[in-house]
């Protein structure tokens, strides 16, 4: 019995006696007139061991949820139930180890546990490289290398390269600029030596891409377009 059980004892004891009234009693320990009642018939009835609680030396629900919560992590940080989120890790639990537990307590003990991360996951996405095309001219792939061919020692140079899909059949040519010009030389080269392909891979270059006319252009071509049928009006009129 520890000294505060003793300290209630003495008032209880005093209001048993009717030496001070319960009233009086619950206030000297913070309880309730009801409760000082009930403690009184407990006293009459026990004896001392009244004023000792009943869950006194008992393993607290505390300490009897850490111990759960230990055995759940160990569990699911294992190899077998490495990707499971809180809902599928709870019936798991439930069914295969009989730890039952609701959804959100086991997704705070694996958010704990470092084994899921609030908010939503993300699934790696795994790059499938493309097959190839099955015949010759189907695709070639067009692009221009810009490295250090001559390591400092010249000039800058650009390699445009075109290759086959199907059967990696290679042309290139070494070109002073990545220009236009440039680019349809060897373009050039390829259908003189293998003929037409039906399709083309190309970078992102604004040489592959249609420039979207501005306001300006057009401006500029409706001027155009006048002066020619002036020009054209004006040779009629002339003959």
């Amino acid at each position: 019995m520890t000294q505060n059980d003793r300290d209630r004892l003495v008032t209880l004891r005093k209001a048993k006696k009717k030496l001070i009234k319960q009233r009086e009693a619950a206030e000297e320990l913070g309880l309730s007139v009801r409760q000082v009642k009930r403690l009184l018939q407990r006293l009459k009835k026990q004896g001392d061991k009244a004023v000792i609680h009943g869950l006194r030396g008992a393993s607290s629900n505390r300490r009897i949820e850490e111990k759960i919560q230990q055995k759940a992590v160990r569990i699911l940080a294992g190899e077998t139930y490495r990707g499971f989120g809180p809902t599928l890790a709870s019936e798991y639990l439930a069914g295969q180890h009989k730890i039952v537990a609701s959804r959100e307590t086991v997704r705070k003990w694996m958010t704990t546990a470092g084994l899921w991360k609030a908010g939503k996951q993300k699934i790696e996405r795994i790059h499938e490289w493309r097959p190839r095309r099955s015949r010759f001219g189907e695709l070639v792939q067009w692009d221009t290398s810009e490295h250090a061919w001559l390591e400092g020692r010249g000039e800058r140079m650009y390699l445009i390269g075109m290759i086959d899909d199907a059967t990696s059949r290679a042309k290139a040519r070494f070109v002073d600029s990545d220009s236009t010009v440039e680019n349809m030389g060897v373009l050039e080269s390829w259908v003189r030596c293998h003929g037409r392909m039906l399709a083309c891979y190309t970078d992102k270059a604004g040489l592959f891409q249609t420039a979207h006319k501005t306001k300006r252009d057009q401006q500029r071509e409706g001027k155009d377009r006048s002066r020619c049928r002036r020009l054209r009006l004006a040779a009629l009129w002339g003959n």
